[in-house]
């Protein structure tokens, strides 16, 4: 059937106009810039450690390091495992400054589902304000926003204060982590809280958001958790959960 040139060009516009997909660059799924395809390529993180959310290769209540030492969290809730494809959206989000990536990584967020329990508040985890200048944004922050709107959950930044300067966890190992972030925060506001979510955008050994816990545990909150939007697995895991299949 011959189709008239207004059609063709309105055909044009509506598919310049719909959402692509950040990875592949296929029809977005709706509005979100995300296809079906590389949105169920996500990794889940179905099987973990229901403590500190370290992805396992089996099922079991607590990881070896969980049932060897205490956190200074309650639970841990970590909906993805970190590494391709989602750490390309994360990079392009965390140091390309792309907004439409941090959308897309929001929304998967929130059809993850919910956490265990629910905080009174979330906080995220503060950047110093040399950091923050520089980045522009405060990726935790706006990570959460949409998260907390969905949970019906308040957003407060003050809660947490960067109160020095440190070196980026990236490039450190696990025990350069911890000694890195000692004494970095310092819990504010938080008079009358008793239950309070401490959420970060990755969480690697825990370390950053172990020392926001003990902030906020010496301020005299009750109850802290932590939340991240994936967690990394350690160096193992894919050749431990080869071996189960």
């Amino acid at each position: 059937m011959f189709v008239g040139w207004k059609e063709r060009l309105g055909r044009v516009g509506q598919f310049l106009a719909s959402a692509r997909c950040l990875l592949c660059g296929a029809p977005g799924s709706g509005d979100i810039e995300l296809c079906v395809a590389c949105a169920n390529s996500l990794a889940r993180n179905t099987s973990h450690c229901e403590r500190c959310a370290l992805p396992l290769a089996r099922t079991a209540t607590l990881c070896g390091d969980c049932l060897k030492e205490e956190r200074p969290w309650q639970v841990a809730w970590a909906p993805y495992r970190y590494g391709f494809p989602l750490d390309v959206l994360e990079a392009r989000f965390k140091f390309g400054g792309n907004l439409v990536a941090g959308k897309v990584l929001s929304r998967q967020w929130i059809a993850a589902g919910a956490p265990p329990a629910l905080p009174e508040v979330v906080v995220p985890v503060p950047l110093h304000v040399s950091r923050l200048r520089s980045r522009g944004f405060n990726q935790a922050l706006e990570l959460v926003k949409p998260v907390a709107r969905h949970l019906g959950v308040r957003v407060d930044p003050r809660l947490l204060a960067r109160v020095r300067r440190t070196d980026a966890q990236s490039e450190l190992d696990a025990e350069a982590r911890a000694r890195n972030v000692l004494g970095a925060f310092e819990a504010r506001f938080v008079e009358g809280l008793q239950h309070v979510a401490v959420v970060d955008d990755v969480m690697t050994t825990g370390a950053t958001l172990a020392e926001c816990a003990l902030a906020l545990r010496a301020a005299g909150v009750a109850r802290v958790d932590v939340w991240a939007l994936a967690r990394t697995p350690k160096p193992d895991f894919k050749r431990a959960e080869a071996t189960q299949l």
